[in-house]
């Protein structure tokens, strides 16, 4: 339960954008943007509102860029991608993932070695994730072609036996990395892959260390995730009640120190003065896309003790992203093992679905207003000092990605983030694109709103049980429809009344499986509550 509880303190919230002319914005300071702001509300004169607003710009983060004087060399293409977890890569099925809006496949050859390739057939540009392994070698499920090795084809069925397969008939090949349980891409061109760049993570490699980690698609981009995954202030409130760590009670003015800024992230420590006096985690994003969060403790026996929460943020396309969560400790109450997979990765689910309307909402306004977030967010030194940084750090290195929305400087997405399509052309892509290949029902139907296609798809462990809980609810009720004839066809009293309550615990069996089945696969609602 207690590392459940950390969990949930490394998730993170929306801040109101602000309802301020653009034209006055850039020019204005942060108090003077309040001012202009409340005026406007209230239908004051600026000076009255001034009056009373002094002292309250030393509660807010300030305004200024403070973007250093040189910005970051960077490229986003120079960096290493979390992909997935190497244990979730299906053995005899393509997978199709993406970062940004390269798309790639990966899969596993004939012995066992992790391949990735662009998804795409250079024959007629076909998703090779659509197609199959065979022998070992991805074959387009199109016209049959099949690839091995570095991307190389080594089949043409429609080609005669006396020609020789064409040189251009290749696939890009990806280096890829398994690095302690987790498979990461390195996607230059132009650049070996560098090895000093692929994060490597203490805790980890700690003997004794153990993690529980799962993997969710979430429909808004990586950095409102992780913005939102590094703002300790929305918990008590967002989830409140509803995780075993949140009361919305010790929602509290918070202490941050940032002890080191790089062009690669930046580090720092923050705690709860109010109701853990003296209890520093510790913080650090790693650019391009992780985020973990550590605390030290000493035990009962003077034995220092580690919790840590890893997130592993991989941009999948505009107003996309997939997140590798991982939460470890390195020592756990024995009961803990008693609690299965998939009632812990549900609880998770829960918690991102909590988040979810909120964070997918602050995605369409900062692409609809198209301004930094230093002119749309009020951020508090006492809550907001992380999503603070990690903006400014977005206006030292933005530059070097796709789109960017930093502090101070922004860079929009050159085309839509939605690009609409034939509904058939989805479904088929989705369910093409998940490890759980076929088996499609409407029930289950694509949708990345959707608990079942967001992370029981990915996770073999959610996938088995739910086979398994709907196996035993259907065998069950049968067994019940059997006691209960049973029982009308028997002769004493005794041997109905027995039957009759085996046919009871058989039907209590399928609830309790239904209730499971439920819990794997359908969405959290909030439900509002007077307080």
């Amino acid at each position: 339960m207690a590392l459940l509880g950390f969990a949930s303190v490394c998730l993170l919230s929306f801040h109101k954008s602000l309802e301020c002319s653009s034209a006055r914005l850039p020019s204005m300071s942060r108090r003077e943007l309040v001012i202009e702001r409340t005026s406007r509300r209230s239908g004051r004169c600026r000076a009255a509102v001034a009056a009373e607003d002094v002292g309250r710009e030393e509660v807010l983060v300030p305004a200024e860029a403070e973007v250093e004087e040189d910005v970051a060399e960077y490229d986003w293409r120079e960096e290493w991608y979390p992909l997935y977890l190497t244990e979730q890569v299906p053995n005899d099925a393509p997978l199709g993932l993406s970062v940004f809006d390269k798309q790639l496949v990966l899969f596993r050859d004939g012995d066992g070695v992790l391949r990735c390739f662009e998804d795409r057939c250079p024959h007629r540009l076909a998703k090779l994730s659509e197609g199959q392994l065979v022998d070992g070698r991805l074959e387009c499920l199109y016209h049959g072609w099949q690839f091995a090795g570095e991307g190389r084809c080594v089949k043409i069925p429609q080609l005669p036996e006396s020609a020789k397969i064409p040189r251009a008939a290749c696939v890009r090949s990806y280096e890829v990395r398994d690095s302690q349980g987790v498979v990461w891409v390195w996607m230059s061109d132009k650049t070996p892959p560098v090895n000093l760049k692929l994060p490597w993570f203490e805790h980890y490699d700690r003997p004794g260390f153990q993690a529980i980690s799962s993997v969710h698609e979430l429909p808004y981009d990586h950095s409102i995730l992780l913005e939102n995954l590094m703002d300790p202030a929305h918990v008590p409130i967002s989830h409140d009640r509803t995780d075993w760590s949140a009361r919305r009670e010790e929602a509290q003015p918070l202490e941050f120190e940032v002890t080191e800024r790089t062009a690669r992230g930046f580090a720092g420590r923050w705690g709860r003065p109010r109701t853990r006096p003296g209890q520093w985690s510790f913080l650090r994003f790693q650019a391009p896309c992780v985020l973990s969060n550590d605390v030290e403790q000493i035990d009962k026996k003077g034995e220092k003790q580690y919790l840590s929460a890893l997130f592993l943020c991989r941009p999948t396309g505009q107003g996309k992203s997939m997140l590798i969560a991982r939460f470890g400790a390195s020592a756990r109450p024995g009961f803990f093992k008693l609690i299965p997979d998939w009632f812990i990765h549900q609880n998770q689910c829960s918690v991102f679905e909590q988040d979810m309307g909120f964070l997918s909402s602050q995605n369409e306004v900062l692409v609809k207003e198209r301004r930094p977030t230093r002119d749309l967010y009020l951020n508090l030194r006492s809550s907001d000092t992380w999503v603070a940084e990690y903006r400014k750090w977005m206006d030292r290195a933005g530059h070097g990605m796709p789109y960017h929305f930093g502090h101070a400087t922004i860079s929009p997405p050159k085309e839509p983030a939605v690009v609409e399509q034939a509904p058939v052309g989805v479904v088929a892509g989705m369910s093409a694109t998940f490890p759980a290949k076929g088996g499609v029902g409407e029930r289950h139907a694509p949708n990345p709103a959707n608990r079942y296609y967001r992370h029981v798809v990915h996770c073999k462990q959610c996938r088995n049980d739910l086979k398994a809980f709907r196996g035993w609810n259907k065998a069950l009720l049968a067994a019940a429809a059997a006691a209960v004839g049973a029982a009308i066809l028997a002769a004493g009293l005794r041997a109905k009344a027995l039957l009759l309550a085996a046919a009871a615990l058989f039907v209590a069996g399928s609830f309790a499986c239904s209730a499971a089945i439920d819990l794997i696969t359908t969405n959290f609602i909030r439900s509002h509550r007077k307080l």
